[in-house]
């Protein structure tokens, strides 16, 4: 395993260095025996550690400044791979100790090395881009000897701005205004193929990279991105050191089973064929319907398009159903009990397996379109909806994916009124008041609504003038597309409870209004956004109610379920209204705000959009 955080600048915090320290300590307790670890820092130069003497030796290899500059020397002629990787089974307290002594490059440093033979260059702080790359090609001389898995977790505090791979971060900001460019669409593509690239050459290297951004400044996510995503890692973004959960997101990535080196293959029956993936994997540039993962857990997941191969779609007989067939290869760490009971010997070391398991589904059709609503699962529609306008974001901007958006719900609502006969096409004369916007004749389907309400009142389809960062919203791509359905609703649309008391719950489902609060007259309230959870007493909450709740009540029991349920550790936040800001809390009450990108308060936000779907439907029918 591979731990590379970043040499500071002297504009990091010290706060940023400590909190990267306690997060390889996780990460140190995380790792089954057996794992190898190696420590790396990056600034003008990488440092590689060597921890397996008595004292940590630190061998330095300068950066060359210029954006196609190379080493000028590779890191196994530096360090041996053999002395860098330290088995963390004997080596972890030699390791701690050389985490403690990570500091931050001072100016002084820098200055000296500018004199010292780097032709006056004005000095960056993260030669990120290099040192990432150098790092993949030293690991990957001896991917399936020395190791079945690299993992490299890179910690950044501010964009790579120094050697190659450098980002421009000069695109984010008003210049938008003046040039008068869609700061919605420009800030969404890469600046450069640089860490695309990478990733190609990391999924080679059986190196998967997770990114750990702890910033507020534009760090260019967007261009980073393809390094973690296409190498099966993840990305992870923090605002701030005070309330980042990094140290646990730590233990978490590394303390549950995962399976690398995986191949996944889908076939279909001759009616349909696969058009188009989503997930985070690397594309076989070879064979088709074929997806590299070097690394993943079972929170990971995948979506997929279908197309028909003809306009006479599936077949109409019971006996020749349409068929997916799904082949997923993948190596597994088994523990020693484990292998020991299943080749009957001893053993007390970890070991890897190799596995295949072949899934083979047959599906039914339907046999009209009644019955193709009735089928519905509205989580999974908003997943796939979620993938497809991440996608028309990027290619064509925001704007582009809210359109796509609103008018595949004025399409869907106004096929629905025709196929249940409520109204019909290409009538002149169709009032507003005939057309079923709720879908009341068909339970599964109504969820939809309020679902694409929400999700366009998600900053991940705010415009740029309504304060979304741009890195904020690479990240919410990143982790939208990589969540399964039932996850992504609660990003969306939050589940919001109410207790009577910390050990009673009250209701358990509310809509997310000041109004549905009022009107149920309960004192405390649950919220359940996914990455964060909220407990809000309302302001006439009974004083004589514990607060914040006691440890051993049902809500707290709930609380430490969801988390430790969750793929990544939810903010947990307590409010008290009429004391603390209720802002946090109050923001999510989406249904009274409206839809036009204004993100402003009104009373009519969710009645509102029902208006404006129920107008266009009936424009949409007419004509």
């Amino acid at each position: 395993m591979i731990g590379s955080s970043g040499d500071l600048t002297f504009s990091a915090s010290e706060e940023f260095l400590e909190l990267i320290k306690s997060a390889v300590l996780a990460a140190l307790e995380a790792l089954v025996p057996g794992s190898l670890f190696g420590l790396a820092t990056f600034s003008h130069k990488i440092g590689l550690y060597d921890v397996q003497g008595p004292i940590p030796v630190v061998k330095n290899i300068f950066i060359p400044p210029e954006v196609d500059g190379t080493l000028q020397m590779e890191l196994e002629d530096a360090m041996p791979l053999s002395s860098f990787l330290a088995p963390v089974e004997t080596c972890k307290d030699r390791i701690a100790a050389a985490i403690e002594t990570l500091k931050p490059t001072t100016s002084w440093e820098r200055t000296t090395a500018a004199v010292q033979g780097l032709d006056g260059y004005s000095l960056g702080g993260r030669g990120f881009g290099v040192a990432m790359e150098a790092l993949i090609n030293y690991l990957g001389s001896e991917y399936g000897n020395t190791f079945a898995l690299a993992r490299i977790f890179a910690f950044l505090s501010g964009p790579p701005d120094y050697g190659a791979g450098q980002l421009d971060t000069g695109r984010y900001g008003e210049q938008y205004a003046s040039k008068r460019e869609d700061a919605d669409r420009a800030l969404l593509p890469p600046q450069t193929p640089f860490y695309k690239d990478l990733a190609a050459v990391a999924v080679e290297a059986g190196v998967c990279v997770d990114i750990f951004a702890v910033t507020n400044e534009y760090t260019d996510l967007a261009s980073l991105k393809f390094l973690s995503i296409e190498s099966g890692g993840s990305l992870f973004l923090y605002s701030n050191t005070d309330d980042s959960t990094l140290p646990q997101d730590m233990y978490r990535t590394l303390s549950r089973p995962y399976a690398f080196g995986c191949v996944l293959r889908l076939r279909t029956s001759a009616e349909f064929k696969h058009s188009r993936s989503y997930g985070h994997f690397f594309a076989d540039p070879q064979y088709e319907n074929v997806q590299h993962i070097i690394c993943c857990d079972s929170y990971a997941t995948y979506a997929y398009d279908f197309d028909f191969t003809s306009n006479v779609g599936f077949s109409r007989h019971a006996s020749d159903p349409p068929v997916l067939q799904i082949a997923f290869q993948y190596t597994v760490v088994v523990p020693p009990v484990e292998l020991a009971s299943a080749e009957m010997i001893s053993s007390s070391r970890h070991s890897l397996k190799r596995r295949i398991r072949i899934r083979t589904l047959q599906y039914g059709t339907a046999g009209n379109v009644n019955e193709l609503y009735g089928s519905v699962d509205s989580e999974v529609v908003l997943s796939i909806l979620i993938h497809k306008v991440i996608s028309a974001s990027l290619e064509e901007g925001v704007r582009e994916g809210r359109m796509l958006l609103h008018d595949w719900l004025v399409i869907l609502t106004a096929q629905y009124n025709d196929a249940c006969k409520i109204v019909h096409y290409g009538n002149g004369n169709l009032a507003s008041s005939q057309i079923d916007v709720a879908f009341t004749q068909c339970p599964q389907l109504q969820p939809l609504p309020r679902l694409v309400f929400a999700l366009l009142r998600n900053p991940l389809l705010w415009f740029h003038e309504e304060g979304v960062h741009p890195d904020y919203r690479i990240y919410l791509q990143c982790l939208f597309s990589a969540l399964e359905p039932s996850s992504l609703h609660h990003s969306v649309y939050p589940v919001l409870t109410s207790y009577a008391t910390p050990d009673e719950q009250a209701y358990s489902c509310h809509s997310l209004s000041r109004a549905a609060i009022i009107t149920s007259g309960s004192p405390i309230f649950f919220l359940d956004a996914f990455t964060t959870l909220i407990v809000y007493y309302s302001s006439t909450a009974d004083p004589t109610l514990p607060f914040p709740p006691p440890h051993d009540c049902l809500l707290r029991t709930t609380i430490n379920k969801l988390k430790k349920e969750r793929s990544i550790t939810p903010k947990l936040i307590f409010i008290r209204g009429g004391q603390d800001d209720a802002s946090l809390f109050e923001n999510y009450l989406i249904e009274e705000q409206d839809v036009d990108g204004s993100g402003l308060t009104s009373a009519t936000g969710f009645v509102s959009f029902h208006e404006e779907i129920t107008r266009s439907v009936s424009e949409y029918m007419k004509t």
